[in-house]
């Protein structure tokens, strides 16, 4: 472990009170750790660099590390790392964050372009830390494939890695100094001029351009041709890449990469956007960049109905397992046979657990049992309940109800089109 070997004979396998593991990982600025936590028997990651490398750096190099901490550890949202502790041992420097098992956006990424609805819940979940960061005053000036972890059963995105966070009323940044990774900076980041969250924006759209092609958005044999593209050039249409792709999609990675930061989206807006068009899919919606949003009045709502709403989520959660096990009722129409298709998707909106009013055209079921069919409802009435479990923790909003409502969405098309081969029999 080579960041331990400054101090190797005095820490004996510990930083701080920290015993450490093994080795996970090395970064741009320092080298990360499994590490166990004795006080609380909790497993963390913990990011070291010795302070002398630090030194040598730069006169402000320690600072910086130790801001990662004080940017990331006010932000406490599902998708971004959780910071325990900051501090110094034994000649080290330490950050001691949530301990993620899981790969990087960037291990995925190697294996090529990802399915058009999984980039775009990826982005979404990444354009949603953002959001809740700029709201905060904190832009992360490095969004890359390699500071993405996808950890969990459902595909849990957290941003990671602060490192160079900028706080954004902070005077200890310097202006013009260029941070970041070439291939992802925005031209004004580039260019070392000021920038605001608007930056983050347009990484995350070269970010979503590369998991959508499999090619970078901005490219060269040097740092100076990336960065002279990055500045000037205009990557070609996803579209061109990967045929097929909807014009929706197409227009609004142009809104993202952007080379002026007045026409991009801001993270809220972006999220409402990827949110709208990875689950229902419709024609093409202009992206409007809108004032800055706020939502102290929706948190007051949202406290005074909770605990009336979990009361009814329980008993309304009860009641659909006793409706859709005897009878599965047929759904609304609605397509998400395929992300290009235009349609509407009211189903993913409505109160959780309301059961679907069946559609005249699918309103006579099939005469004898269907196994393939009762399968399927079988398999509704599961994510209905996960549905609930869900909201009785978060909002309809929340990155996994959204995931668990597309898969609904899923299950009602295959229903129907299951339906209207056996019609056509």
């Amino acid at each position: 472990m080579p960041a331990l070997n400054h101090a190797q004979e005095t820490t004996s396998l510990h930083i701080g009170r920290y015993e450490v593991l093994d080795e996970i990982g090395q970064g741009a600025m320092g080298t990360v750790h499994r590490a166990r936590d004795p006080l609380i028997e909790r497993t963390v990651a913990i990011k070291v660099v010795p302070i002398a490398q630090l030194q040598q750096e730069g006169a402000d190099a320690e600072s910086r590390f130790l801001r990662e901490a004080q940017s990331a550890g006010r932000l406490s949202h599902p998708n971004i790392v959780t910071i325990y502790d900051v501090g110094e041992a034994d000649g080290l420097a330490y950050i001691a964050m949530e301990y993620l098992p899981g790969v990087t956006l960037r291990d995925i990424m190697n294996r090529g372009p990802l399915p058009l609805d999984l980039a775009l819940d990826t982005a979404a979940q990444m354009a949603s830390a953002l959001a809740f960061a700029h709201e905060h005053g904190v832009i992360h000036r490095d969004i890359k494939p390699s500071n993405v972890v996808v950890t969990g059963r459902h595909g849990r995105v957290k941003l990671t890695d602060f490192g160079i966070a900028h706080l954004a009323n902070s005077d200890r940044t310097q202006t013009g100094q260029m941070l970041g990774s070439p291939r992802y900076m925005s031209p004004e980041q580039a260019m070392g001029r000021d920038i605001d969250g608007r930056a983050d924006i347009f990484s995350l759209g070269a970010v979503l351009y590369e998991m959508i092609t499999g090619q970078y958005a901005f490219d060269g044999e040097s740092l100076a041709g990336i960065v002279y593209r990055v500045i000037n050039d205009t990557p070609p249409p996803a579209e061109q890449l990967r045929p097929g792709l909807p014009a929706w999609l197409n227009e609004l990675l142009a809104c993202m990469l952007d080379k002026q930061p007045e026409n991009r989206p801001d993270a809220r807006t972006l999220v409402k956007a990827l949110h709208a068009l990875s689950v229902a899919a419709p024609a093409p919606l202009p992206v409007v960049v809108p004032p800055p949003q706020r939502v102290p009045r929706l948190l007051a709502a949202l406290a005074f109905g909770t605990p009336l709403g979990v009361l009814l989520l329980i008993g309304v959660g009860i009641i659909l397992v006793d409706y859709f096990l005897p009878a599965p009722p047929t759904d609304t129409p609605a397509s998400m046979d395929a992300p290009s298709t235009p349609q509407t998707s009211t189903d993913a909106r409505r109160a959780p657990g309301i059961a679907d009013t069946p559609s005249p055209a699918a309103s006579n079921p099939p005469a004898k049992a269907d196994p393939y069919l009762e399968g399927l409802d079988k398999k509704q009435v599961e994510l209905r309940i996960r549905r609930t479990e869900l909201l009785l923790q978060y909002t309809d909003q929340h990155p996994d109800v959204v995931q668990v409502d597309r898969q609904l969405e899923q299950l009602r098309s295959e229903r129907r089109r299951h339906l209207r081969q056996q019609q056509a029999r």
